[in-house]
């Protein structure tokens, strides 16, 4: 796993030196060749190549050189006693250790020594509003000290005297089976913040507990790696997830080990893992470069994104014959939780999207077209409990749903069965949905399409049934899936016979019926016998009843007493797909009245210019 991450940092070029990290510097202290104090350089947002001295430090005494926090490098006349002091001495006598090769440091040493010049490099930066907090470093006549030439000659060298090689034993490094002295700490890990990490970092290699220990080894050599391998190992990782998108709680990364052409460079965030908070599910086209390697890694890590992408979108993808890797990361009290893990073949992942995408299709309640594509979080709605407002919905979704959308990507990139769990769910979302009473619904009630996608790809890897339909299939062999469909007709004939009833029969009975069918459709057909007299149109009411005697025909000689839960799936799914058909027919026999009068309109205007029309 860890190796995933080393290659991935070597082929993009992404590892910084040991002993360096990228810091944001927010002020410099100008001084002039003499050491007179010139005044504060703001800095900006542009992360500069520092020394580090990492997990060297080995304590509280020691801090980094060069850049540091202006709390360590200059004593704030405030504080009766300096708890940074010990630090402060080691800062400056690092500088004072290599001023013999690099001779700026030197004249910050004597500045800082000159009490004069200290207080006004105080007021300075207060003035400009630099906390203590905030990090400094120094400019030498014009010249930034972190940038001086022979600095990193000179920190190279310097930093070994505190590793004490010689003294510790050699193994293995786990990452790239080298033989190495161990790391006893690693630096932390960024970009977990939004996903229960800290601001800081997390760890991802901690041993601090002896839970976490075996064969009673100590700390570091339960899982030795190298300095060189683990900075590879945590470029990769910041990289990576600064872009991740957000899944329930989850940073979800992901990348291929080749590179592919193509001709559009997509938005990272617009892929099937749904809302990114802040970011826009806009794409865009981008010329890429061949001769821009770059270009090109970033152009195959975005193509790995849109395949994601069409989990959502079903669009098709281009072949690949390249590896894929996913994780799925959080942070937990410190540490870098590995939520899940895979790597296999494009093709597979290809073949498994494509029947992913072929199994949600459901049609939409016109009977024509199929559902819109909705993002997998989207979906993930589904599976809370319904709630008529909820403003913290998404604190929900992080809190209960992590390790089944685990275990839905699982499914979702081998073409595995879902879990039971999406069922229960979504029968529950259906069941709660229609027994609400909604003042401005017109129509009868129809069970969620989201919802009833789950089923239908549940139940069709469960049972293996490749052949399950997207609109109502009267040759079906289940019986629940035709009392479900008997229960949406007799709720379609109260619609029209009686509109504005305080309490449907679809509010009344549908929870019930989804579970005890045989119980409750006897009662709403003797109801429904009392709807169709209602219905004033005679050529309407035979159309209602040849479609109940279809169903029942079909339901068989015996209505089921109770359902398990695979026919509680197919209710649901019968009662959504016949409410389909049924507006699909309505909607025909619409269609077909407005064709009739504008045949007739026609034929009224060609009478009346051929002088014949007789006003009838």
């Amino acid at each position: 796993m860890l190796k995933a991450f080393y290659d991935y940092a070597i082929r993009h070029e992404l590892v910084l030196p040991p002993g360096y990290s990228n810091k944001t510097i927010q002020a410099y202290v100008s001084l002039s060749r003499e050491g007179e104090f010139l005044g504060i350089i703001l800095g900006d947002d542009t992360p500069v190549l520092c020394p580090d001295i990492g997990s060297l430090a080995n304590g509280k005494e020691k801090c980094n050189p060069i850049v540091e926090k202006r709390s360590v490098i200059l004593k704030n006349a405030s504080d009766s006693e300096d708890k940074a002091k010990i630090k402060r001495d080691f800062y400056y006598q690092v500088l004072k250790d290599g001023s013999d090769r690099v001779p700026e440091f030197e004249i910050c040493v004597k500045a800082a020594e000159d009490e004069k010049t200290i207080l006004a490099i105080s007021e300075a930066l207060n003035k400009n509003k630099i906390k203590g907090s905030a990090r400094i470093s120094f400019i030498v006549d014009g010249k930034k000290i972190v940038q001086a030439e022979g600095m990193r000659d000179w920190w190279n060298i310097y930093r070994k005297k505190f590793m004490n090689t010689e003294k510790k034993e050699k193994t293995l490094c786990l990452i790239t089976g080298e033989n190495t002295v161990p790391m006893e700490t690693v630096p932390p890990v960024t970009g977990l913040a939004a996903v229960g990490g800290h601001a800081r970092g997390d760890a991802l290699i901690c041993f601090d507990k002896s839970a976490f220990c075996s064969y009673d080894q100590k700390k570091s050599a339960n899982a030795p790696v190298s300095e060189d391998a683990f900075f590879a190992v945590k470029a990769a990782l910041d990289h990576l997830l600064k872009e991740a998108p957000i899944l329930a709680n989850m940073k979800f990364v992901h990348w291929y080990e080749q590179d592919v052409a193509a001709e559009k460079d997509p938005v990272l965030n617009a892929n099937f893992l749904g809302i990114n908070m802040g970011g826009n599910d806009e794409e865009e086209d981008e010329k890429v470069s061949a001769k821009d390697e770059k270009r090109k890694d970033r152009n195959a890590e975005l193509q790995a994104s849109e395949l994601i992408q069409s989990v959502k979108t079903g669009e098709k993808i281009p072949h690949l014959s390249n590896q894929y890797t996913i994780f799925l990361l959080s942070g937990v009290n410190g540490r870098v939780m590995v939520r899940q893990y895979e790597h296999g073949s494009y093709e597979e992942l290809q073949r498994n999207i494509d029947l992913w995408n072929k199994q949600l299709e459901l049609k939409a309640l016109n009977g024509i077209q199929n559902e819109k594509s909705k993002k997998l979080n989207a979906r993930l709605l589904c599976l809370l409990k319904r709630h008529n407002s909820d403003s913290k919905i998404w604190d929900r979704v992080n809190k209960e749903l992590p390790e089944i959308t685990q275990a839905v990507i699982r499914a979702i990139i081998h073409g595995t069965s879902l879990p039971d769990v999406v069922a229960l769910r979504s029968l529950a979302y259906i069941r709660s949905q229609m027994l609400e009473n909604d003042e401005n619904q017109t129509g009868m009630k129809v069970p969620d399409a989201i919802a009833c996608q789950w089923l239908k790809v549940w139940l069709m890897r469960k049972r293996k049934e490749n052949g399950m339909m997207s609109e109502y299939d009267p040759e079906h062999k289940s019986a629940a899936y035709h009392c479900g469909a008997a229960m949406a007709v007799h709720a379609e004939i109260q619609n029209v016979a009686m509109k504005n009833v305080n309490a449907t029969i679809v509010q009344r009975y549908y929870s019930s019926a989804s579970q005890m069918p045989a119980l409750v459709l006897g009662q709403v057909s003797r109801l429904s016998a009392y709807h169709l007299e209602k219905i004033e149109s005679e050529w309407l009411r035979k159309q209602y009843e040849d479609v109940l005697s279809e169903v029942y025909c079909a339901i068989g000689n015996e209505i089921p007493a109770t359902l398990t839960l695979e026919q509680q799936a197919y209710f649901a799914l019968g009662y959504r797909q016949m409410c389909t058909k049924l507006q699909k027919d309505k909607n025909e026999r619409i269609e077909k009245i407005e064709k009739l009068k504008k045949e007739k309109n026609n034929k009224k205007d060609e009478n009346m210019q051929g002088g014949i029309y007789d006003g009838n």
